[in-house]
């Protein structure tokens, strides 16, 4: 279970990220690019050095506890300890440390620490799994400390503005609209980072465990250790009372299967597929002396309309299928495994 050590930090760190003003514009790259490198994580952790990996396990544990806790220099301090005894694991010590520098919650946070963490992974270890993405964070860190620096000089400016311009109407006029224009930016990107939560919120619990549809309420849930982590409006097929029993009657199925295969190269921009006809279903239609029909599927919109949104929920439009916008199915699509349990209610 080494792969997962790492992880459980990283999420962590995401679910704590504050929607200060400053805060918000510099964290929201790095709650990003954490995002993007959990699946990466879970995957080179627990590879290679296998011996060593095992003996350093239950250290890993306690450093990862104790970052939990919030006690970051005893964090760093294990972490110290491990790269000491364990040198081949050192890659993956130092892209940890690394990422405890950058923590916003950290109050000895340290870019310039963070930024060597990973450039001695680009030195030092040449061949691991972990270079790109430390010069990913590379990249990152150091935008942010430019970026930093000019929203500094931003805030500056604007209120030299207010101050000289406090009893002149016309300039008011023209620096209340500057300041309107800032504002909304500032609205959009803190509706960003509050979606970007709502993911970490999700990642947290971790693998989504199942897949609720709720063909009256047009909805679809994803659950994990039985709490809801996300819901979504859904159309349905253009016949969406009652349970499909035939090909081509445009229903919706209703009872409990799986997720039992992914499509990338959807037509309809992403899919996932449901085991259906069960069972039950194949004897329904046996006994009617019909096809049970097949190719029921989780999707997005046909490709070249994703430009539609969720005005598409406006109708039941698909033959039987269960729909969402593009960049929901994007989301669903990352967040749920194949062997997923679905249960379609009425």
């Amino acid at each position: 279970m080494d792969k997962f050590f790492c992880n459980g930090k990283v999420i962590c760190s995401l679910q704590k990220a504050k929607t200060g003003y400053k805060q918000s514009r510099t964290n929201l790259a790095i709650i990003l690019l954490l995002t993007f490198l959990l699946a990466a994580l879970i995957l080179m952790s627990g590879c290679g050095h296998f011996n060593e990996a095992s003996q350093a396990r239950p250290v890993f544990q306690e450093a990862n506890t104790l970052f939990n806790q919030g006690n970051y220099p005893a964090s760093l301090s294990r972490y110290r300890h491990l790269i000491e005894k364990y040198p081949n694991l050192g890659d993956r010590v130092l892209f940890e440390m690394g990422i405890i520098y950058a923590y916003s919650e950290n109050k000895g946070k340290d870019y310039q620490k963070a930024l060597d963490c990973f450039q001695k992974i680009i030195r030092q270890y040449p061949e691991s799994g972990f270079r790109k993405d430390s010069e990913i964070m590379i990249f990152q860190i150091s935008t942010l400390m430019v970026k930093d620096k000019t929203i500094a000089a931003q805030q500056t400016l604007i209120t030299a503005l207010r101050e000289e311009n406090q009893n002149k109407e016309k300039e008011i006029l023209t620096l209340g609209k500057q300041v309107q224009t800032l504002e909304q930016d500032l609205k959009v990107r803190l509706e960003e980072l509050t979606k970007l939560q709502k993911e970490v919120s999700a990642l947290r619990l971790g693998p989504v465990e199942k897949v609720l549809i709720e063909k009256k309420e047009r909805r679809l849930t994803l659950s994990s250790k039985g709490q809801a982590l996300k819901t979504y409006k859904i159309a349905l097929g253009g016949n969406p009372v009652g349970a499909k029993e035939r090909h081509g009657d445009h229903k919706t199925p209703e009872g409990t299967y799986l997720i039992d295969a992914k499509n990338r190269d959807s037509q309809y921009h992403l899919s996932l597929h449901i085991s259906y006809p069960n069972e039950r279903d194949k004897k329904r239609a046996k006994a009617l002396g019909v096809s049970p029909g097949g190719d029921i599927m989780i999707h997005g919109l046909k490709n070249g309309l994703g430009w539609v949104g969720d005005s598409h929920t406006g109708k039941d439009w698909t033959r039987g299928c269960i729909a969402v916008t593009d960049e929901e199915i994007e989301e669903i699509f990352r967040l749920v495994p194949i062997g997923t349990p679905v249960e379609i209610r009425p």
